[in-house]
Order: C-alpha cells, then structure tokens, then sequence
C-alpha cells in the first residue's frame, strides 16, 4: 500500500508540475494575423501596374546580334546592324548600327571585344488600334481596357500602315511606351490606280497605287481599284494580292 500510494503521489506531482509548466509557458508568436487587414488590397478595372524599377541584365559585347536591345547613355537603343572585326594588329571589336526607340535616331557605335553592356528589359504587350482622336492614336488592351495613346510624331510614318481593328506589338522601357511594332504583313485596299490592261502580267512592269490608308506603293499592272493586297511593312513593298 505504501508503494502504491507513493506512485500515486508522484504521478500527482508531476501532473501537477506540467499543469504549472503549461500555465507558466508563453504563447508562441505569430507572424500572421487570420484577421482581416484593415485596408485589404483591391482591384480596379482596366488598371495596369508596371514595375517602376527596371532590372538591369548585363551581356557581352561578343552576343551582339540583330535586334538586341541596349542601354546606352541612359538611353534605350536596338542593334539593326553588326560587325565582328578582328584586326591583324590590335583588339578585337564590333561596329554596330544602332537606333535609339525614343528620338528615333540612328547612329554607330563601337564596342571592345568582351566588354560589359547593359541589356535594355523591353517588354512587349499586345495592343489593338482602335481609332484615332484627333492627333492621337489611341490602342486599346482588350483584355483590361486599357487605353495608350501616342501622338502623331510618335508614330511615324509607320501611320500609313495602321487601319482600325490592327493588333500591334507596344513596347515598354521603364514603365514606358516608347514605340510599337506593326505586323510584318498588312490588307490594304486600292483606292486610286490607273486601270490595268487586258494582257498585263505580274512581270508586265508596275505602276504606283494608292490605299486606303494613304499609303503609296508600286503594284504589277493587273491591279485595279477596290483589290485588296499584301504589302510588307518592314520594306513598304507589295506582296501579293490578298
């Protein structure tokens, strides 16, 4: 009997010790709240957040190609031309043809073999041409809403391509548009040509040809008013007919 009241006696005791232990012991902080925020975060429509910081990618002056894209005294430039050249006496370099997005001027510029560049981070998004307001061309993402409009001395001669409805590429820099791509391909419609001949070919010679959009090109001679065709935006040439 003494054995077992002494068993019970211990238990009781350290029942008792971890009650106290667990009374004593502090809650565990927690670093997330299930309550509510006080200002939840919300959503509006057609806004469209952008990083206001730019990441900063640095390449070699070695992976320049066609089409990269580089930051040059602060500015944002494209490579449209490049030339590796390793003298028989001296270092090595590359000769580019760079065009700066923003002002639209082109110049060139060469870089050391193997030296440092920055990479411009230029983002692309898709855009549809809607309308034109005045002096401003206004593209609309049909996904948010959201309107971007640019200027006439922003877009360019690149105007005489653009027709209501056109998806285009915009381009961002910092937070910024600062140009658009058309697509390689554009359906225009003749409004204004001399009439062809009966017997006229593809190879029978061309004449120059107005559409819709102002634009003037030069078309084989079969082509009449009212034919729609295929004209290549990057050389302003005709294709075919659509």
């Amino acid at each position: 009997m003494a054995s077992l009241n002494l068993s019970c006696s211990v238990a009781s005791s350290s029942s008792s010790s971890s009650s106290a232990s667990s009374m004593v012991r502090a809650p565990a902080l927690s670093l997330s709240s299930s309550k509510p925020s006080v200002f939840p975060a919300r959503s509006f429509p057609g806004f469209h957040r952008r990083s206001s910081y730019p990441r900063i990618y640095a390449l070699s002056s070695n992976d320049i190609k066609v089409g990269t894209n580089l930051v040059v005294d602060g500015a944002p430039w494209r490579v449209i031309e490049f030339l590796h050249v390793k003298p028989g006496k001296g270092a090595a370099f590359v000769r580019t043809k760079m065009r700066n997005y923003v002002t639209g001027n082109t110049v060139e510029k060469t870089f050391r073999a193997g030296s440092s560049i920055d990479e411009a981070n230029i983002s692309k998004e898709t855009k549809q041409f809607t309308y034109k307001d005045a002096a401003q061309f206004v593209f609309m993402d049909l996904t948010t809403y959201e309107e971007i409009r640019l200027n006439e001395s922003e877009v360019g001669d690149k105007t005489k391509w653009l027709k209501e409805g056109m998806d285009c590429n915009v381009l961002f820099w910092n937070g910024k548009v600062i140009d658009f791509d058309l697509p390689i391909t554009v359906k225009l419609k003749v409004v204004d040509v001399d009439p062809g001949l009966k017997g006229d070919t593809a190879q029978g010679g061309s004449k120059p040809a107005k559409l819709d959009t102002g634009a003037v090109v030069n078309v084989p001679l079969f082509v009449n008013i009212g034919d729609e065709i295929l004209v290549d935006t990057r050389t302003g040439q005709y294709m075919s007919r659509a």
